[in-house]
């Protein structure tokens, strides 16, 4: 079967997963007691999104199960970016299972398994209390210094989950990605509001340079 056509079929997999991601969004957004909006990119968004993701990783990883394992977090991802977007946060609803099953394929390497780029079975674990224990110390930094919430916790454990995920280096070029991302957001929320008050939600960058750095083939 044609590489492209496994693309497109894995494509539409993605648009429907990203249907079920926005639902689910809709539903986690009803317990946290925050009002949705049907805003075209809210509806639409992460369908499109997590199709062409599903689409490009198909491209560009096998076998079948990495590329399976892959899409699932990537859906991960997108449904951070759009309701981080949406809300300015992260659910820890979401956060913690997703940082559990990152964690079991971290520690599948001591046996083989699904460890991505085949790391020791510790580096994902290590990274993860890395990039958290960094960006708490950003989070108080920046609150003692600008006397506000420069960085919510739910970047915090964002940061946590991309380490336990990605490993080492690559948690450090996805954050890379996402601060060189953020600084394009910021100043398109500049222009765009001609202003310079008001804040982005950090995550989607966050999760946009993750996103990027899932496309590395193992070594």
């Amino acid at each position: 079967m044609s590489s492209y056509l496994i693309a497109a079929l894995w494509a539409v997999v993605g648009g429907a997963a990203g249907w079920g991601a926005r639902w689910g969004s809709l539903k986690l957004a009803k317990l946290e007691e925050l009002e949705s909006g049907h805003k075209w990119w809210q509806e639409y968004g992460p369908p499109v999104l997590a199709a062409v993701v599903f689409g490009v990783y198909a491209l560009q990883i096998s076998p079948f199960p990495l590329l399976l394992v892959r899409s699932i977090f990537g859906l991960v991802l997108v449904q951070v970016i759009f309701f981080d977007f949406e809300h300015h946060l992260i659910l820890d609803r979401v956060m913690f299972p997703a940082m559990a099953l990152a964690l079991l394929v971290s520690l599948s390497a001591l046996v083989g398994g699904l460890g991505l780029w085949h790391q020791a079975w510790w580096a994902g674990l290590a990274t993860g209390l890395g990039a958290g224990l960094l960006f708490v110390l950003l989070a108080l930094v920046g609150s003692a210094i600008f006397k506000a919430e420069a960085l919510g916790f739910g970047d915090v454990k964002l940061a946590a989950f991309m380490g336990l995920l990605l490993g080492w280096p690559y948690t450090v070029t996805a954050m890379f990605y996402g601060v060189l991302l953020a600084a394009i957001g910021a100043i398109a929320f500049i222009v765009t509001h001609r202003s310079l008050k008001g804040t982005i939600a950090y995550g989607p960058y966050l999760s946009a340079g993750a996103l990027l750095m899932l496309l590395q083939p193992l070594n």
